[in-house]
């Protein structure tokens, strides 16, 4: 058993996300699995990526869009929990009007591929949410 104090939050740029995003390393890779909790600001996101065992986004705050590759967007919620197969291609962030909080748990090797572009970012969104 390992105790991890949690980390400094730092704003990142670049080859992995569009936008403001200020993630937490929850837990370093360890045995093949990471642990992040990021902050979007409205309309920040990743970019398309998989993850070779998959990935668990757990949604802590906020609201934001989600999509695998070939399927139409999807809203997320505080308290949704999202499961990405191994290998599914596909992106996250917050909506354009709303900070997204979540935690992403991250199972094998991440593969980043290209920034999600404008129009599929404003693709029409296919609301799961009663």
């Amino acid at each position: 058993m390992r105790i991890i104090p949690p980390r400094k939050e730092a704003r990142v740029l670049g080859a992995t996300f569009t936008g403001e995003v200020f993630p937490a390393e929850t837990m370093p890779p360890d045995h093949g699995v990471a642990i992040n909790t990021i902050d979007f600001a409205p309309g920040a996101r990743t970019f398309w990526h998989r993850h070779e065992r998959g990935q668990v986004l757990v949604v802590l705050a906020g609201s934001g869009l989600v999509q695998a590759d070939g399927v139409s967007l999807q809203t997320i919620r505080t308290g949704d929990t999202v499961w990405a197969p191994p290998d599914e291609r596909h992106w996250h962030g917050a909506g354009p009007e709303s900070f997204l909080v979540h935690t992403a748990i991250s199972l094998g090797q991440t593969t980043w591929e290209t920034e999600v572009t404008e129009a599929e970012y404003g693709a029409p969104v296919q609301d799961t949410h009663p």
